[in-house]
């Protein structure tokens, strides 16, 4: 039996989904002005895993993650480079999707944007309203009336008495208690090219709050199983979802809320507002990004984790101890289905049900491969790559890993048309000029399949002269250094 810590409760509990089979799971997803740092890089792996052992076990699984596509950062960020709101966005949903591939994460099921769902978010305002829990101040703007919500703290632990004004609160003179929040947030007449919508209170846009729980009500119900998040996550905005999604529809919204710990780095949290951030692309231009995966995953989802690169490189040396042990092993493609009560796998498996206990998990996956070492078992060395992939872990050719050498596809749609380059196995360099030759072939690709040899030929030749060498096989195409 699975079991799960739910920070609503605080305890772990036996997790039994709503429907017999089903699973509905909601999790906070990025907001888009800027590239990914590894705090958002534990939040993805720490879901994916999550995600990943639900269907291991054979439950059916609809996962949203949503994408923050409107917010007070955004608008600031794309007045600041000169560019509109879709543009900016656009090329960081982009950018985020690229470092998801890269960490082998799939993908959700649905990645609802706060910019689809402006109609379901004024509908539930406007419940909201009608239930005497929010109102419209002064200024324009609607608020959450948060004393006249019973149960307001139940998920960080907080009381009234406890929160001040200013403290991770937002204030406005327009409110009649400082602990309201906003929900939809009125155009100034002072600012014309706002960003805007039409409601029943104005125009004007959402506050941050609203998005998550109209985005999980549409695409989830207003009762689903599991709803996740970062440990910083838990308040405000959880409070304030629960307390909008359950005031709306009165009703139960989440039966477990699962938090998964900071990245610390010199003891300190991650995050773009101390400076102390490092994007995925900054550490892939270092580590493999399969090192970086292993890193997240053999802490505890719930613990801190510190950053620093004597902890990478301890990754590295560990991951290819394991990646050795495949090493001279013809492993076949497997196709079956775990035996769960293999000792191996039934130990795996134990671990996991206990609250996502990767660590206990991956040392599971250490005895295996000194089994591997010891015996030179086959059927060993399969278990030890099929427990592995549960974990989205050591499904590398292990020469071609431990040489640096890695497969990649990608896709690219040019003028239209789409593309998937298979790019064979490649050697490793800094993800940017990755990224660059990438792009360039699956143009090339693109341009092949349209007949317009001209330009097929125009970016080999480009290539060429940055001492790209391009092999067009029956496989796909391959590049080497000149």
């Amino acid at each position: 039996m699975l079991k799960i810590y739910n920070t609503l409760t605080r305890d772990k509990q036996d997790f039994i989904p709503i429907e017999p089979g089903k699973v509905r799971m909601y999790v906070c997803g990025m907001t888009v002005y800027d590239y990914c740092h590894l705090g958002h890089a534990r939040v993805m792996v720490a879901f994916d895993m999550v995600y990943r052992w639900l269907k291991a076990s054979g439950l059916d699984v609809t996962y949203v993650r949503n994408i923050t596509d409107i917010d007070d950062k955004i608008i600031k960020r794309a007045a600041e480079n000169s560019e509109s709101i879709h543009a900016l966005t656009q090329r960081f949903i982009d950018a985020m999707h690229e470092d998801e591939r890269a960490l082998s994460i799939l993908p959700p099921d649905f990645e609802p944007r706060a910019t689809q769902y402006i109609p379901q978010m004024l509908d539930m305002i406007a419940k909201l309203e009608a239930n005497g829990l929010a109102y419209q101040a002064a200024d324009g703007d609607m608020n959450y009336a948060v004393r006249k919500f019973a149960h307001y703290g139940k998920l960080s632990g907080k009381t009234l008495a406890d929160l001040r004004a200013g403290e991770r609160v937002e204030v406005n003179d327009g409110k009649l208690d400082p602990l309201d929040f906003v929900l939809w947030k009125h155009a100034k007449e002072s600012e014309p090219d706002e960003v805007k919508w039409d409601s029943p209170w104005g125009e004007g846009r959402p506050g941050w709050h609203i998005e998550c729980s109209a985005m999980s009500l549409a695409t989830l119900g207003k009762h689903f199983d599991i709803h996740g998040g970062g440990a910083d996550l838990q308040f405000p905005h959880h409070e304030n979802e629960i307390a909008q999604s359950e005031g709306a529809c009165q009703c139960k919204s989440v039966n477990v809320w699962m938090h998964n710990g900071f990245v610390r780095v010199d003891n300190e949290k991650m995050s773009k507002s101390l400076g102390n951030f490092f994007t995925i692309r900054e550490v892939l231009n270092k580590y493999d990004a399969e090192v970086v995966r292993f890193f997240i995953l053999r802490a505890h989802y719930r613990s801190q984790l510190n950053y620093s690169d004597a902890h990478l490189d301890d990754a590295k040396q560990s991951l290819n101890r394991l990646y050795t042990a495949l090493k001279n092993i013809a492993v076949p493609i497997e196709t079956s289905s775990i035996d769960w009560n293999e000792p191996y796998s039934q130990r795996f498996k134990t671990a996991m049900n206990d609250d996502f206990n990767t660590p206990e998990a991956m040392a599971v996956l250490f005895d295996l491969a000194n089994e591997v070492n010891r015996s030179q078992s086959v059927e060993a060395a399969k278990k030890l790559k099929m427990l592995g992939d549960v974990l989205g872990l050591l499904q590398e050719n292990p020469d071609d890993y431990l040489q640096g050498r890695h497969r990649i596809d990608v896709n690219v749609s040019v003028t239209g048309l789409t593309a998937t380059a298979k790019l064979g196995i490649v050697d490793f360099i800094p993800s940017g000029m990755t990224k660059s030759i990438q792009a360039l072939i699956a143009e090339r690709t693109a341009a092949k399949q349209s007949k317009n040899f001209a330009e097929s030929d125009r970016i080999r030749k480009e290539l060429l002269e940055a001492g790209i060498v391009l092999e067009d096989s029956a496989s796909g195409t391959t590049w080497r250094r000149s």
